[in-house]
């Protein structure tokens, strides 16, 4: 795996850098030499922030944890990321071009199926077109955490969404 360290308001010493690389290179009996593997490293007051970012053709296996210890946090992401492995194989296999990112170790390996993903329910409603802010106030509203609506400048599907301190996000589409 080739591993790509940046830091962010933080210097990337050679401690970190061997923590991040010890860590991250465990993941390397599922991953071919190939990958490339993106870690950002970032500090904002208290808050000790890594992000790792595995895209995959098709796919982006991704994780981001927080803590008041930079090492705690690198700790806590190779078992997120090793666990996402796991639970979505199946799934990030089924798309057959990403597995050439895969080892075939772990691409053979029986999977259990208890983590199918189950959609046990289904909404429909009626979209009105709405600009963001308006979709922004109606998702507070509602208290949902992200809101799906009709955007009136674009006549497209948009989603916004609540990040963060107290800011939002949008969801435009790409084509």
């Amino acid at each position: 795996m080739r591993i790509t360290i940046t830091g962010k308001n933080i210097e990337v010493t050679p401690g970190l850098r061997q923590a991040v690389e010890e860590k991250i290179s465990k993941l390397e009996r599922y991953f071919t030499p190939q990958t490339d593997v993106i870690v950002t490293l970032s500090v904002e007051k208290e808050r000790q922030k890594i992000e790792v970012t595995i895209p995959v053709k098709g796919n982006i296996i991704r994780s981001e944890q927080v803590s008041n210890d930079m090492y705690v946090s690198i700790d806590l992401v190779e078992e997120v990321i090793e666990r996402q492995l796991k639970k979505y194989k199946n799934k990030i296999l089924d798309a057959k071009q990403g597995s050439v990112h895969f080892k075939p170790e772990f691409i053979e390996k029986e999977t259990a199926e208890d983590d199918e993903i189950q959609i046990i329910r289904t909404k429909k409603f009626g979209m009105k077109p709405m600009y963001p802010e308006d979709a922004c106030v109606q998702m507070e509203l509602l208290g949902h955490n992200f809101f799906v609506f009709q955007n009136a400048e674009t006549d497209e599907v948009n989603v916004v969404y609540k990040r963060k301190g107290n800011t939002y996000g949008l969801i435009e589409p790409e084509f």
